[in-house]
């Protein structure tokens, strides 16, 4: 029979060699405040530009606004500012502040404004998961507020063209701004966490990176190939179906999906695993 100093030794052994999880090991608070690996963040960061492409599909089809990719918007408030100068038949100028460069005007300063929200995550840590949680789920609420601001607006889901958009009263406007501003924090999310799927927003850096990358023909396993691919990818199937949701239940309907859809990716940043700790004897 071994005697307490060898039976205490030898669970010593053991204790030393097993990884305790998370949650045994720490308070749900403690594991909380501990920052992610970013290298297994793909599933949440694709699942971002999932929301990327089926927000801007929302808000493309009704007033051909993207909510995300703010290039285009503002490149439309620089033209509505040039048409000032531009003297049309008999001398006449164009001083109407157009309803679509409006809606590029509300898109743009409501994303700036969720991407400066975003900031507070500088303070709380960046890349803790208790500010992954919680920015995540403010885009969650964001998205709500939009679904349900345009339900009670009343207006159709689909514009039938570019010079007719279908969102037109104030409960649009405000829904337009709710959408952008939950992309803009998304950017910021995705920024922070600096990993090939960029901000998860506009993917014409991606693309250029993707065409220059040295590695794009290898067979072989490719992060920084692989991972714009599954950017690409996850946007363009957000897109898909998006529309395809779109004609089916309307705008609201869509927003309502995709404030689900953002609230499992809230859950899910609770099973990314944390950083591993370096040992001592490893620095």
């Amino acid at each position: 029979m071994a005697d307490p100093e060898k039976r205490g030794s030898m669970s010593g052994s053991d204790d030393a060699g097993t990884i305790a999880s998370p949650l045994q090991s720490q308070s749900f608070w403690n594991y909380l405040n501990t920052e992610v690996d970013t290298k297994e963040c793909t599933g949440p960061l694709a699942a971002f530009c999932f929301m990327t492409g089926f927000i801007d599909a929302i808000s493309f089809s009704s007033v051909f606004v993207w909510c995300g990719f703010q290039t285009g918007n503002f490149v439309q408030l620089s033209l509505a500012l040039a048409r000032l100068f531009s003297v049309g038949p008999g001398g006449a100028i164009d001083q109407t502040f157009h309803r679509a460069d409006q809606q590029a005007l509300t898109s743009l300063l409501a994303f700036n404004l969720g991407a400066f929200i975003g900031r507070l995550g500088d303070r709380i840590g960046s890349q803790k998961r208790i500010w992954l949680v919680f920015g995540t789920f403010l885009q969650t609420l964001f998205t709500m507020a939009a679904a349900l601001t345009i339900w009670k607006s009343g207006q159709p889901s689909v514009a039938d063209d570019r010079g007719d958009p279908s969102w037109t009263n104030a409960l649009s406007f405000v829904c337009l701004a709710f959408m952008s501003m939950s992309l803009g924090t998304q950017g910021i999310i995705g920024k922070r966490l600096n990993t090939q799927f960029t901000t998860t927003i506009v993917l014409t850096t991606v693309w250029v990176e993707l065409m220059a990358d040295p590695r794009l023909f290898y067979r072989k396993k490719v992060i920084t190939r692989d991972h714009k691919l599954i950017a690409a990818s996850s946007l363009f199937i957000g897109g898909f179906v998006s529309r395809a949701i779109l004609d089916k239940i309307g705008s609201a309907g869509a927003l309502g999906v995709g404030t689900g859809v953002r609230l499992l990716i809230t859950v899910s940043w609770l099973f990314v695993p944390g950083k591993k700790a370096v040992s001592k004897s490893a620095k």
